[in-house]
């Protein structure tokens, strides 16, 4: 399979299966490099299983996929080595500090030890943690959690970051500090691939896609699919859009 000019991922026909029950059925998209993409839909769409398969961690039923210019069947090991994954759940360690953290995770990325003061220096920098790094992880905020989680998932400098609703839990000061610092990363050339259930953060996205039941519903940009969406509703925004989508259906 051959990937568009600028395409950092791409699926085609993309299906997943468990036993008679298909939670992705056919599904069809390209990521372009450097574009904040947003993938929606409700609880037991079908997002989660997407994304895993895109990461590496499910193999697919059928259809095909390239995700960092590696095929998700063949190379899954190259692609977790091309990619950063941030889940909603907060996995670091919470009796480490932040500096311990980082340490940790500079070893499972295997960075070389030559950059690791270059990296760590970084990302306590980009998290604005210098202060608390000999803190316990436990100990501090959510949303400085949610930041040094950010930073650990960027340490092997990936071309695709994955993020599964990163700003679950945070406060809305805290999310646009977490929104302007993704764009921040696009302009680097880093592209974010994101779930989230909150539509006002949607719209910061390029492009999206909407699933349901296993199937896409709407993809483009956030002003598109709210036109398309809900055509007689002129102060419609993306909230409306993505009921009036969930309630129909897979087409």
């Amino acid at each position: 399979m051959t990937t568009d000019n600028g395409a950092v991922i791409r699926v085609r026909d993309l299906v997943k299966r468990f036993g008679s029950f298909a939670a992705v059925d056919g599904v069809t998209f390209s990521v372009r490099r450097g574009e904040i993409f947003g993938f929606l839909g409700s609880n037991g769409s079908g997002k989660s299983t997407t994304i895993r398969m895109l990461c590496g961690i499910l193999t697919p039923t059928a259809g095909e996929g390239v995700v960092a210019g590696h095929d998700i069947y063949t190379e899954t090991e190259a692609i977790k080595a091309s990619i950063g994954y941030m889940s909603q759940r907060f996995s670091l360690y919470e009796d480490l500090t932040p500096r311990e953290n980082i340490r940790f995770y500079l070893g499972v990325y295997a960075v070389p030890p030559g950059l690791w003061e270059e990296r760590m220096d970084w990302v306590l920098t980009m998290t604005r943690l210098w202060d608390v790094k000999d803190r316990l992880t436990r100990d501090l905020p959510q949303g400085w959690r949610q930041r040094l989680a950010l930073g650990c998932a960027l340490l092997h400098r990936p071309e695709i970051l994955f993020l599964d609703e990163p700003t679950s839990g945070v406060d809305p000061v805290t999310r646009r500090h977490f929104w302007n610092f993704i764009r921040e990363l696009t302009r680097e050339g880093i592209t974010v691939f994101v779930t989230t259930h909150y539509m006002d953060e949607a719209t910061n996205c390029d492009r999206l896609v909407m699933i349901n039941q296993g199937r896409i519903v709407a993809q483009g940009p956030p002003g598109g699919i709210i036109r398309n969406a809900c055509p007689e509703r002129e102060n419609a925004d993306l909230n409306d859009a993505f009921i009036a989508l969930m309630g129909r259906g897979a087409a």
